[in-house]
């Protein structure tokens, strides 16, 4: 399987924020991590809050960590509130099971990496992140 290439890291990215724009959303900060959890690339408008790359990384790091979207995560969150409690000791990244996390997979399916985005609402978040992932010829796996 081919990794996550940084020009489609970058796409995710820049379309992500595109989006975001095009919609009149809040400014946001979008990150992409590889299939080891490495950040590929990061964008954040310079009108977001301080700590959206740690929120947006969190989200994507929980994803890839649990091999699950975010929105499936958030499902999970719910049922299970001590484990998501304890989960958070164990990842150094964090995690935020909140629509805005996806995994990304390659065409024949396999998780090659992630995606999170922080700054509107969580559904607002999602449609961006995922108008991003698309644009890279990747699929979006938001956990619905």
């Amino acid at each position: 399987m081919p990794p996550l290439t940084l020009i489609q890291a970058d796409t995710i990215c820049t379309v992500a924020l595109t989006e975001c724009a095009k919609h009149g959303f809040a400014p946001m900060c979008v990150v992409v991590l590889d299939a080891g959890g490495h950040a590929l690339a990061l964008k954040r408008d310079e009108r977001a809050a301080i700590s959206r790359p740690e929120i947006a990384i969190a989200k994507a790091a929980g994803c890839l960590g649990l091999g699950f979207g975010g929105r499936e995560l958030g499902r999970r969150a719910v049922a299970l509130p001590g484990l998501f409690a304890a989960l958070s000791a164990c990842f150094p990244q964090g995690i935020i099971a909140l629509p805005g996390g996806a995994l990304v997979r390659d065409a024949s399916g396999a998780v090659i990496g992630a995606a999170g985005i922080s700054g509107d609402t969580s559904d607002n978040d999602e449609v961006c992140v995922l108008a991003g992932i698309e644009a890279a010829g990747l699929t979006a796996d938001n956990g619905d």
